[in-house]
């Protein structure tokens, strides 16, 4: 049963995902190159595992050392008006695809990325 788009409420709301790193500041440093910067960092304590939040614009993704917050191998897709600009830095050709052009990359801990530049409507 769906819910007709009248009756469900105005919610302001953000998707974030959540991807396994083995070390925040080695993948700090990766996204970097992407455009993204640390917003912040916390930790229980010193010794323990990480949780990181990283950002590019209105886009956010969460960077976490906890075994149990996310699988590795995840795929992020990501619009990026700058595509050339990109590929040139990680030395990659865009593919053409029905929906525009894109990269595919891995960050340092084999999570993958889809990064496009879709055609406009």
């Amino acid at each position: 049963m769906s819910i007709p788009a009248s009756s469900v409420p105005t919610v302001s709301q953000e998707v974030i995902p959540i991807l396994r790193v083995a070390s925040i500041d080695q993948s700090v440093a990766w996204y970097a190159q992407l455009g993204f910067h640390k917003e912040w960092e916390h930790r229980l304590e010193p010794d323990e595992p990480g949780f990181a939040s990283i950002a590019r614009g209105r886009g956010h993704i969460y960077l976490s050392e906890h075994d149990d917050d996310a699988s590795p191998d995840s795929l992020v897709y990501i619009r990026h008006s700058q595509l050339d600009d990109l590929a040139r830095r990680l030395d990659q050709e865009p593919t053409e695809v029905p929906w525009g052009r894109e990269l595919k990359v891995e960050d340092p801990d084999g999570n993958r990325l889809r990064i496009s530049d879709p055609i406009d409507d």
